[in-house]
């Protein structure tokens, strides 16, 4: 293993906590014995293009600092390789950090954990999925989410004001007074079309998403399966009163909702884009598989590959 490890860094994630975090995570990562190298970027793609020169190069391990948007980028150099991913939390929203049990902005612990992990070979091997095959496509973390929530992000993103996350609830507000259920048709591994009307599906290979919204809140990310969340065709009101349950994971009792296992997932619905670790996709229809042991994870004791 190179002794190199490659320090991904966001410096704006978490408003500017991205490049605090960086230092203390190198420090701990260099009083362990390695040497750091920092990768940035002028935009996404030269980030992702410098990130895949450094896994190329033979870097020991990637640690992605910033949110779960750096999380997923660096997962699509990442994926399928024998390079390690670890995580230095420091964004709005950490989803993947918690799903994985992983220090959540505390940048030096997560330094510490990620260089005894490395030194003691404390390695997860954890499933992604993919939207779009033939040796390349999108890889994800997470969830994949389309309807109600996605169409929330999209009218959030068409908004230049106000800014930050007020825009979001002034797009969920505008949803709502526009809301009605949308009709899905999904395909679940190699089964008949469930023709069915939703207000959201989400497809997750994490628990949650949003900053802690455990949409699929029992979804294990190495059984090699995808758990699948159908809100049905719920009314404005029932929405609002299911809604807030799914930081705890409580809605999964609901009557309107309905979860599926599955290992590859089509849906096709009209009108509706798909985001997976909040970044977006594109237009319905997409199809995700779950790659199981596609990324190899830095992990504290407790979360050992086969625990």
């Amino acid at each position: 293993m190179s002794a190199e490890i490659t320090l991904f860094v966001n410096p704006t994630a978490g408003r500017g906590r991205g490049a605090h975090a960086a230092q203390p995570a190198a420090s701990a990562l260099r009083a362990a014995g390695f040497s750091v190298r920092t990768v940035l970027g002028a935009d996404a793609e030269d980030a992702l293009a410098r990130l895949r020169t450094a896994v190329r190069e033979g870097t020991g391990a990637v640690l992605a600092v910033g949110g779960d948007g750096m999380v997923s980028l660096a997962l699509q150099a990442l994926a399928g390789t024998l390079v390690p991913l670890g995580v230095v939390a420091v964004g709005t929203g950490n989803d993947f950090a918690r799903a994985m049990g992983l220090p959540v902005r505390e940048p030096a612990q997560a330094g510490r954990l990620a260089a005894e992990a490395l030194k003691e070979g404390r390695i997860r091997e954890i499933d992604l999925g993919r939207v779009g095959g033939d040796g390349g496509g999108t890889w994800y973390g997470t969830v994949l989410c389309s309807g109600f929530d996605s169409r929330v992000n999209d009218r959030g993103n068409r908004m230049r004001l106000p800014a930050g996350r007020f825009k979001y609830d002034l797009a969920m507000i505008a949803e709502l007074a526009a809301f009605r259920p949308f009709p899905y048709r999904i395909t679940l591994d190699d089964g008949p079309v469930i023709e069915t009307e939703a207000t959201l599906v989400a497809v997750g290979n994490g628990s949650s998403y949003g900053g802690g919204m455990r949409i699929c809140a029992d979804a294990v990310p190495d059984d090699g399966l995808f758990d699948v969340t159908v809100v049905g065709d719920c009314s404005r009101t029932t929405l609002l009163r299911v809604f807030p349950r799914v930081y705890k994971g409580t809605h999964l009792s609901h009557p309107k909702v309905t979860v599926h296992r599955a290992r590859k997932v089509t849906l096709e619905a009209a009108g509706i884009s798909a985001y997976a670790d909040g970044e977006p996709l594109g237009p319905l229809p997409v199809t995700a598989e779950c790659v199981p042991g596609a990324l190899r994870l830095l992990v504290p004791d407790s979360r050992v590959q086969g625990s």
